[in-house]
């Protein structure tokens, strides 16, 4: 989009007021610009500019008690009720360790931030937002009836930026890093196969050049095997049925969150698939899934087998584990579900 086509931002909030009922991402998709231009319009209005680091807000997040942490992609939308506690900060990576709220940050991935006022009726939703360069979306932390609102206020006022301007300029997105490693199967079985700990996985792709699922389709089908698209919710009804906890990762530019228990109300709405328990909510586009593999990582403590579903793109939408601890074996359970669904090409029509 040129300069002189894109929206002004006067243009963008006439639009959202004539759109009430329409989701935000897809108000920005229409205008053609970032959920972040979106919300730079209302600053001054709704929104206000606040210093996106995430360490600040890692310094402070605690004070405002229960919360609701959102992190998302384009497909997957993961949401945890709880509080914000035994933080890890470092300037590389921080970590959230607590009872409900578990999560994985890349600070120098976080550009933009805002606090951001929703009115619904009398009602006043809070929220602090935070962006990539681009303009997507990294992380939410939304309030709830039992935060802490004036903790709230002390942290927008403290982080509130000088440039409270209404516009903004995505920034180009830069090449992706080189995956076309001239790797053989051999040399990748050699390399999976020693593998340790799945924390190795992605630092073995990297040093191979090669994708994920590159790596996926060539290693072979006792590493990994493709399955039917429908195998996410199936995995679902099935840890439902069997009480099994489970571990649910959702990442995008900036974050993984991570879901670890079992789960309880699974429920599917038109292309979605949802999780809508007490503390847990997910909500996964089926029809944005293009593959989904069950992958076999050799570990100290024996195999750990996942569950991955990619987009079009071959972007990893989403990924389940067993849940387990360090130091003891994959469950038995979470295995045979795994090794139970309907591998791709193999389903028969009723």
């Amino acid at each position: 989009m040129t300069d002189e086509s894109r929206p002004a931002p006067a243009e963008i909030r006439a639009f959202r007021a004539e759109n009430p009922q329409m989701r935000e991402r897809d108000i920005a998709a229409r205008l053609n610009i970032s959920e972040a231009a979106l919300v730079a319009a209302e600053v001054g209005i709704s929104a206000t500019r606040i210093d996106a680091s995430a360490l600040k807000l890692l310094e402070r997040v605690a004070e405002l008690g229960e919360v609701m942490a959102l992190s998302r992609n384009e497909s997957a939308v993961h949401e945890k009720i709880g509080a914000f506690e035994n933080i890890k900060m470092g300037m590389q990576s921080a970590i959230v360790l607590g009872e409900n709220i578990d999560l994985r940050i890349f600070p120098s991935r976080w550009a933009h931030g805002f606090a951001v006022t929703k009115k619904n009726g009398d009602e006043e939703r809070l929220s602090l937002q935070y962006f990539d360069k681009t303009g997507n979306a990294v992380h939410k932390v939304h309030l709830r009836p039992n935060s802490n609102v004036e903790a709230y206020r002390s942290i927008v006022a403290d982080l509130k930026l000088d440039d409270q301007s209404q516009e903004f300029v995505e920034a180009e997105i830069s090449a992706s890093e080189d995956e076309s490693g001239d790797v053989g199967r051999d040399e990748l079985r050699d390399n999976w196969s020693k593998l340790t700990d799945t924390h190795e996985f992605f630092s073995m792709l990297k040093r191979l050049k090669i994708g994920r699922q590159a790596a996926l389709r060539t290693v072979g089908d006792d590493y990994a095997w493709k399955l039917e698209d429908t195998a996410t919710a199936e995995m679902m009804h099935a840890s439902v049925k069997a009480g099994l906890p489970i571990m649910c990762f959702v990442a995008n530019n900036g974050i993984v969150q991570i879901h670890s228990g079992p789960i309880f109300n699974v429920q599917a709405m038109g292309p979605w698939i949802n999780i809508m328990d007490p503390t847990f909510h997910l909500h996964l586009r089926q029809d944005h899934i293009a593959e989904t593999w069950a992958v076999r990582k050799p570990t100290k403590d024996g195999d750990v087998t996942s569950l991955e579903a990619y987009d079009a793109k071959g972007e990893m939408i989403i990924q389940f584990f067993g849940k387990r601890k360090e130091g003891f074996d994959e469950r038995t359970d979470w295995r045979e579900i795994i090794e139970s669904l309907p591998k791709a090409g193999t389903s028969i029509a009723a």
